[in-house]
């Protein structure tokens, strides 16, 4: 079935693992020429490109990180040299973040978070729609997290950044969208990445238990979504926040 996709140019960052690297797959299965970001491992994002150029798909694999504006610049820069274009931004990038009490938690660690979160978004934002804006089409999707709308102990940092993304989105989308441009978020519950593996198991079956669905997530389940949202399909959703959770929360 043809989505809509096939020829659009979309960029994927931190797509070298997790939830990432699915949505690369998925977009380029829907027939995306898809840019595999990643930061340090540069084994596994081409590992990612060589999957899918077996399945018939295109890609190409990028440095960048992205809280560094230079180095995104000179990231689109590239695909713009390859593909004239950039049609979709899935600005999934992990920022590190530590997992402590808020009493435990010092200044200077909140503030690297949010900033590294909102700089990464705003990098990659920016850079992309000095291409986006002059041609009146695009979308732009931000990997945010249930986290910041739904309490988790342990999770100040991650979830006052997510919620800085959550909001940014939505003026984002306002001022976008008479432009052609679409802006949206997706919040992941808790998925079954590398990133989540350390967890014990009785905190994902006790998730699982409290989900209407009865399982915790999986990278393609957030894939999915967003390949919709990259599709013309989505193309009058704009501003919104989808949580992808099992039904854990709901809006």
């Amino acid at each position: 079935m043809d989505t809509g996709i096939t020829g659009k140019v979309a960029l994927v960052t931190g797509a070298s693992r997790g939830i990432g690297a699915e949505c690369a797959r998925e977009l380029a299965r829907a027939g995306a020429v898809v840019a595999v970001n990643y930061h340090s491992s540069r084994e596994k994002a081409e590992s990612v490109a060589a999957e899918i150029e077996a399945a018939g798909g295109r890609s190409m694999v990028l440095q960048a990180d992205v809280r560094d504006r230079q180095a995104v610049d000179v990231m689109v820069e590239e695909i713009i040299g390859r593909h004239g274009h950039i049609d979709v931004l899935v600005n999934n990038a992990n920022i590190d973040f530590p997992i402590k009490p808020f009493i435990e938690l010092s200044w200077e660690q909140i503030a690297e978070k949010i900033t590294g979160e909102m700089k990464a978004l705003y990098n990659c934002s920016q850079a992309v729609l000095r291409y986006m804006v002059p041609r009146l089409t695009g979308k732009l999707i931000f990997i945010s997290s249930t986290l910041s709308r739904h309490p988790g102990y342990g999770f100040s940092a991650h979830s006052a950044a997510k919620a800085a993304v959550d909001s940014i989105a939505r003026v984002m989308a306002t001022e976008l969208g008479p432009l052609g441009i679409t802006v949206n978020t997706v919040g992941p519950g808790l998925i079954e990445t590398d990133a989540t593996a350390g967890l014990p198991s009785a905190a994902k079956e006790q998730t699982a238990a409290c989900t209407p669905l009865q399982r915790i997530g999986r990278p393609a389940d957030v894939a999915g979504v967003v390949a919709l949202l990259a599709s013309p399909g989505a193309d009058y959703l704009t501003g919104q926040y989808i949580a992808v959770c099992g039904g854990a929360y709901m809006n």
